[in-house]
């Protein structure tokens, strides 16, 4: 299985889940007046969204070469292969937030967020890492390493990192999803 499909089979299940927990596709009040061909509704200062197709062919090229680096292909499968809001999840006892792009313009954004984030490891001297998706510390997030391959819970700013799976492929399809009760 590939890191599209393991993303795609993911996203399906999250949508599934959010439409038999509260009958209706997945709701987002943070993505509410933001533009986006995800967006089917909108109510109750919500957006309710599902995901579409990226679209243009897209790449982390602009990545690669503002720093000069090659990224590893599955990071640039993993933000190009739809346009989505971000998703909740967990991953063994770790609950997470995984990083999706949610139109062109946020994909600009994105790759902004990306690059700041390799240029303060290189400042640094820490091995080069793009995050996938948040925790509910500040501190932490799930990354996938650059070097490995490997899917990793990092302590920004630190060496502290801990292997939560060998691939991306492999992170994803261990992933439960979850909708928040609320």
């Amino acid at each position: 299985m590939t890191v599209q499909a393991a993303l795609s089979q993911f996203t399906s299940d999250f949508v599934s889940l959010w439409q038999r927990k509260r009958g209706h596709e997945p709701a987002s009040g943070e993505l509410y007046g933001v533009p986006s061909p995800c967006i089917v509704a909108t109510r109750d200062e919500q957006v309710l969204w599902l995901p579409q197709p990226f679209g243009d062919v897209a790449s982390l090229a602009n990545v690669e070469r503002a720093l000069d680096i090659s990224l590893r292909d599955e990071a640039s499968a993993y933000f190009t292969c739809q346009l989505a809001g971000d998703m909740a999840a967990r991953f063994g006892e770790l609950e997470l937030c995984l990083i999706q792009v949610w139109s062109e313009e946020d994909f600009i954004r994105l790759q902004e967020n990306l690059i700041g984030h390799l240029v303060t490891q290189r400042r640094l001297k820490l091995s080069p890492t793009l995050f996938i998706a948040t925790t509910h510390s500040e501190m932490d997030m799930v990354s996938l390493c650059n070097l490995t391959g490997e899917v990793i819970l990092e302590h920004f700013g630190t060496q502290k990192r801990e292997t939560l799976a060998e691939s991306l492929e492999a992170f994803l399809l261990h992933l439960t999803p979850i909708v928040a009760e609320n």
